[in-house]
């Protein structure tokens, strides 16, 4: 095989982000997975250009003019741009590939903009694609393996690309993106990892790149992508404690309650844990990963409220992650709860999602498009905060958005700031808090929502959409997708605005194309 000019695109964000937090953080925010395809790559013989697109890059500068193939790697809020992107280089002959959340979510839509379609990939899915390199248009083919790869190249391996990346950063926080596993054992149904087998990463390699790092670096920080970091407590903390000394490195993480004892946070403590997103999700369900069993509302609230309390004894910042707008939330209650965990755990930053389908990231998504709930919102709003992409099934919109504005409006406070201050240690985390609270986390989202509410009164084309009686898309939504695509909204293919919001259920009732047969994932030894 030639060797091939290969460009690979993490796009972290989906538009410029002129914000302070953007710019402070996003570049901390990179994928694992467009760095392991980097050094697949070069391991093959082929030359990698490698941008992580945080908002501030100029991507008709910095990619290569004349790539032969250009992997791009995008969540759903960056599939337009994803798609404008591949547009523009399929025009100068270059051969197009997605991989990434987006293209696990909403494959049928994704191959009508990029020749290939990743689902799970490894390093002989990506030597099939450079092998074949062809134009597949109008579908492009999508491909994937029978499951996730058993391994993925390390720190050391992928730490050219890693170092370009966080040196963009404009502060010492240089986040390393590391991962210990794949999965995850519990089934929350609005989850694309639920249905993914739980399997732990090799505790050799992960020894190797935390003794890599702190050769390398000065004071590391890592940031683990697990799903549910932790699973295998023991086996995790053990071989971080053999690999190096007690808060050599700085860790984050995403866990659930249920993993975080007493006794383990006294460990994580110890090994440098300074960043913990545990997730709560409802007041009223998901008791297994909260540890809080059968218990819902007031009584799940003051048990909640006392273990993260507990953790922030250990633990320096905590996230802690809610779903607004599921199934089991009735009136007022769900909002009110959430306050009253706020008053009682004042340290702690609320991290709100509205409930969203992502295509077909989860079994709970067939159900919501059978009973026409799911709404075609385009995909630049499905972040989980600018678009509802469900009908809820006990508010009318305009309820609903009153109760998210109340309680956002509270959490971000002048008063709440102030409370998160005085209840956070001392340092980073106050910094931190106080620049999501006063940025788009905070009072930006207050703004939006407000936006969002008047026009639900004012603009009855937003109104039909919302509420399904219309499919056109809301001049509102269009004009914000222009703008934030910039020189890329010319580049962006007809009719790739919007997309059929029942394609997953589609797929499960009727043979739309035929897929290339999956095949086992090769070991790697």
């Amino acid at each position: 095989m030639k060797k091939l000019r290969i460009g690979i695109l993490d796009l972290v964000t989906r538009a410029p982000s002129p914000g302070l937090y953007g710019r402070l953080m996003n570049p901390n925010l990179a994928s694992i997975m467009p760095q392991a395809i980097g050094v697949w790559c070069e391991q093959l013989g082929h030359d990698v250009t490698l941008v992580c697109y945080t908002g501030s890059e100029d991507l008709l500068r910095d990619l290569p003019a004349d790539m032969d193939l250009l992997f791009i790697g995008a969540f759903t809020q960056a599939a337009q741009l994803a798609y404008a992107i591949s547009h523009m280089f399929q025009g100068r002959g270059t051969i197009t590939v997605l991989g990434g959340p987006h293209a696990r979510c909403y494959p049928d839509d994704s191959r009508r903009y990029f020749d290939y379609v990743l689902g799970f990939t490894d390093r002989d899915l990506i030597d099939d694609v450079l092998r074949d390199r062809a134009p597949h248009r109008p579908l492009g083919l999508h491909l994937r393996a029978g499951r996730q790869p058993t391994q993925l190249p390390g720190v050391r391996e992928r730490w050219k690309f890693i170092s370009e990346t966080v040196a963009k950063s404009p502060t010492r926080l240089k986040i390393v993106p590391m991962i210990g596993s794949l999965g995850c054992p519990y089934t929350c149904a609005f989850c694309i990892d639920s249905v993914v087998e739980y399997q732990p990463m090799s505790y050799d390699q992960i020894r190797e790149d935390l003794r890599f790092l702190v050769r390398t670096v000065k004071h590391p920080y890592v940031g683990w992508h697990d799903p549910n970091f932790g699973v295998r407590f023991d086996d995790f903390l053990g071989t971080i404690e053999d690999a190096v000394a007690p808060g050599s490195i700085a860790f984050g993480a995403e866990s659930s309650l249920s993993l975080l004892s007493e006794a383990n946070l006294a460990r994580m403590k110890k090994a440098g844990f300074g960043a913990m997103l545990p997730g709560i999700e409802s007041w009223f369900s998901l008791g297994n990963k909260a540890k809080t069993g059968r218990k819902q509302g007031l009584a799940k609230v003051e048990q909640v409220s006392d273990h993260v309390n507990m953790i922030l004894r250990y633990i320096p910042y905590v996230q802690t992650n809610f779903v607004l707008g599921l199934d089991d939330d009735v009136g007022e209650e769900p909002f009110e709860l959430t306050k009253r965990f706020l008053d009682k755990t004042p340290g702690t930053f609320p991290g709100y999602s509205l409930l969203s389908a992502f295509g077909e990231a989860a079994p709970l998504n067939l159900e919501l498009q059978r009973s026409g709930r799911v709404l075609p919102f385009p995909f630049h709003f499905l972040n989980n905060n600018q678009a509802m992409n469900v009908r809820p099934k006990n508010y009318s919109w305009p309820d609903f958005y009153d109760r998210l504005i109340d309680l956002t409006e509270y959490s971000f406070s002048w008063k709440n700031i102030a409370r998160r201050a005085r209840g956070t240690q001392r340092g980073f985390p106050v910094w931190v808090n106080f620049i999501r609270g006063i940025s788009s986390e905070g009072f930006g989202r207050i703004r939006y929502h407000r936006t969002i509410r008047r026009l639900l009164d004012e603009d009855r084309s937003v109104r039909a959409f919302f509420e399904g009686e219309s499919t056109e898309l809301p001049e509102f939504y269009r004009r914000r997708i222009e703008r934030d695509l910039g020189p890329f909204w010319r580049f962006l293919p007809a009719g790739a605005l919007m997309h059929d919001p029942h394609a997953y259920l589609a797929r499960e009732t009727r043979e739309l194309v035929p897929l290339v047969p999956a095949r086992q994932a090769a070991p790697i030894v």
